[in-house]
């Protein structure tokens, strides 16, 4: 299928499959933004409500050329910006009464916080019963660590996660991106929109409580069920447990990964290392042999890449139906043409002007695709007319402003 087909029945006249939701972001750092983020990349009108110190539009690296935070210009995309503080007179009430007009609320707070600057759950529940409120943190809203504050790395301490990941023999290593953040994100999105869809049947709506800790443990591939049997995997670096060859090999001028999961990939891998002997061979002929003799399975592949570039082994094998794939950087990625291609970069004007190429939605949609509108707003750029659409008049909003609300 090409994209013109894929695309034949799409609709330009919505943003994507989640138009007409309205979500109020009461989110910071990554893993609230983040979800709200992937919310209005699929067509919800996302309203973010910015506190004062909000620390995202200073956050290092900058978008190269732009003299912008790359952290707030990938997580705010496709959102409007609300300047209000929940903490100062008359910011609670304004909230609620925005809360009213609202599908969905995502916060991030540590638990109890909202509750106790009058914007919790059951206080936005009394101005919107069927209101769907997600509430995202490290620990949970219940439990014995519900009170802890938890960052993504220390949430990857906690679930074990740390200590599985890295090089038999070596320290802990923590994952290079914010794992259990972007694990809670999606897993925060699934349930809103899990909630939404039982609010369109019953009418009800209800309070979705994610935990990045849960997050990351329900998505470790039962690794937790496993230690709890008391048969704890060991950490194996690149290589996999179950299968072998399976690994990141050192060519002439680079890596490349290369994973044989099947007997009949074998005899073909077996063919193109010039091994055609090993096919059927004792040792060598079943995943059961090669993972007694992993070793020497090893060595024999490492051996044929090693004198080899990495282009050369990748396009070897996968013309022969293999796993191989050259161990890229992402500004190697970032020139893919597949990934263009599947518009996973879109140039985007940004909020001083400024244009840079944002990563886009990974979900396409054929009938209702979704894309990079907009991008990230200034701090409460939309406040006035977020304001004015709730009918506050010039006396509301001074008062406000007096307060510091706004």
């Amino acid at each position: 299928m090409d994209r013109e087909s894929f695309y034949a029945r799409a609709r330009h006249d919505v943003p994507g499959p989640m138009d007409g939701i309205k979500v109020l972001d009461v989110t910071k750092v990554w893993s609230g933004p983040m979800a709200t983020c992937t919310l209005a990349d699929l067509g919800a009108e996302v309203i973010r409500v910015e506190m004062p110190g909000n620390r995202e539009g200073l956050m290092p690296p900058e978008l190269p050329g732009t003299g912008l935070s790359w952290m707030r210009q990938t997580i705010n995309r496709n959102k409007r910006s609300l300047g209000l503080d929940l903490r100062k007179p008359g910011g609670p009430e304004t909230f609620l009464r925005l809360a009213a007009t609202a599908d969905v609320i995502v916060e991030n707070y540590l638990p109890g916080t909202l509750e106790r600057w009058g914007v919790g759950y059951e206080q936005c529940r009394a101005v919107k019963a069927d209101i769907v409120y997600v509430s995202i943190s490290g620990f949970g809203q219940y439990g014995p660590d519900a009170g802890r504050p938890g960052y993504d790395p220390a949430i990857q301490a906690a679930a074990g996660w740390m200590a599985f990941n890295g090089d038999p023999g070596s320290p802990p290593m923590r994952a290079p991106t914010f794992l259990a953040d972007d694990v809670a994100a999606l897993h925060a999105v699934i349930g809103t929109l899990a909630a939404l869809r039982h609010r369109d049947t019953t009418g009800a709506g209800q309070h979705v409580d994610v935990s990045m800790l849960d997050a990351l443990l329900a998505t470790s591939d039962g690794h937790l069920t496993l230690a709890a049997g008391g048969a704890a995997a060991p950490r194996t670096g690149n290589q996999v447990e179950l299968v072998v060859p399976a690994d990141c090999y050192a060519c002439a001028d680079g890596h490349v990964y290369i994973a044989v999961a099947l007997d009949r990939q074998w005899r073909a891998l077996a063919e193109a290392i010039d091994r055609p002997g090993l096919a059927r061979a004792d040792g060598f002929a079943t995943n059961a042999e090669r993972l007694s003799n992993r070793d020497a399975v090893n060595a024999l592949v490492g051996d044929w890449c090693a004198t080899r570039r990495a282009a050369e082994v990748e396009s070897a094998l996968t013309a022969r139906g293999l796993i191989a794939q050259r161990v890229r950087t992402f500004a190697e990625a970032a020139k893919d043409p597949h990934v263009h291609e599947r518009d996973m970069l879109q140039e985007t004007v940004l909020s001083n002007g400024a244009t840079a190429p944002l990563t886009g939605p990974a979900v396409k949609f054929s009938h209702t695709p979704t894309r990079v509108r907009t991008g990230a707003p200034a701090p409460g750029a939309h406040t006035e007319e977020i304001l004015d659409g709730l009918g506050l008049d010039a006396v509301a909003r001074d008062s406000l402003r007096a307060s510091g609300a706004i």
